[in-house]
């Protein structure tokens, strides 16, 4: 279930918007081969996948510190450096595929530790 609000006529409360650059930051101090991060609303966990995902329809204009989370994160991949984020819906698709990358990656990760340090039965010990 999702408990964040919804947006009206393209605009984010400002609860939202306030949880939004809270995602943001989270997604920019997110270390590589870390579960995808969380934020709290309304004594709700929700990762920040849900957050961007919440805000993808958003028409409002990104703040301008919150523009530069964005292009912070997105310096570090090259494919989307010369993307331009006017509004929070354009930060919302940029940063959600981010999350979603990394937790492809995180999964592959995890999936080949497990697959190299598999213990065949196999085998004679």
């Amino acid at each position: 279930m999702n408990f964040l609000p919804d947006l009206h006529e393209g605009h984010a409360p400002i609860t939202l918007q306030q949880l939004f650059g809270a995602a943001l930051e989270a997604l920019d101090a997110w270390e590589d081969e870390r579960a995808e991060p969380m934020v709290i609303y309304e004594d709700q966990i929700i990762p920040i996948g849900v957050v961007f995902e919440s805000m993808r329809a958003c028409t409002d204009i990104l703040p301008r510190t919150l523009a530069d989370i964005v292009s912070d994160t997105l310096a570090r991949t090259p494919a989307a450096a010369d993307v331009e984020t006017v509004t929070f819906g354009d930060a919302a698709h940029l940063a959600g595929a981010l999350v979603d990358q990394r937790r492809l990656c995180g999964e592959a990760a995890i999936a080949a530790f497990l697959d190299h340090h598999r213990v065949d039965k196999r085998r004679p010990a």
